[in-house]
């Protein structure tokens, strides 16, 4: 079984951070606001509290790299949707992201997280299409929150949100839960086997 040995936050990137460079292929997390990418992270890491889960939206307001195993990143990119922000600072943040994904050279993949028991919202829908537009990727979809559902329910949630998304059938798009571990070694074999 494939397990992560060591997890470390390397680097806390904010607004008027310089992106950093180093040779390590990079992971990019993203997702709404309260999809659970914290929870994601210290699951697949197993760690309890390792990334800061928060009953408030939008808290992560920076962008923090964690090193696996030495070999490669997590990106932790901040959620969207439900950030109690300004707009200045939404806009901003959207600048700075935006130059991330130009201007990184060590983006290996794109995952996207997403809540299978509800329709892909109308953000996350411009998210996908912005990073297949903007960047070349077609990101791995990772539906949360899966145990909340019955076994058929989670087939059909997933194929309503490759329609939604308007995705070929070759869309990777994982079922995972924080609380069953369901998902998990799919998402470490693709982490370390592509």
């Amino acid at each position: 079984m494939i397990k992560i040995k060591s997890c470390e936050l390397d680097k806390v990137c904010g607004l008027n951070s310089k992106i950093p460079r180093h040779m390590q292929n990079e992971y990019v997390l993203c997702g709404r606001s309260n999809v659970g990418k914290s929870s994601f992270i210290n699951t697949i890491c197993n760690r309890k509290n390792y990334a800061h889960t928060s009953k408030t939206p939008g808290k992560t307001r920076t962008i923090n790299y964690y090193l696996i195993n030495d070999k490669f990143y997590l990106v932790d990119l901040p959620g969207y949707g439900f950030a109690k922000a300004s707009t200045k600072e939404q806009n901003d943040w959207a600048v700075f992201i935006n130059d991330y994904f130009k201007n990184s050279e060590s983006i290996e993949e794109i995952i996207m997280l997403v809540d299978i028991r509800h329709e892909p919202s109308k953000d996350d829908v411009n998210m996908f299409d912005w990073i297949l537009n903007t960047t070349g990727f077609e990101p791995i979809v990772i539906a949360t929150k899966s145990d909340k559902l019955k076994k058929t329910e989670i087939k059909k949630n997933v194929e309503h949100i490759r329609k939604t998304f308007n995705a070929s059938d070759e869309l990777v798009i994982i079922p995972f839960s924080s609380e069953t571990k369901d998902g998990v070694e799919a998402v470490l074999k693709y982490l370390f086997e592509n």
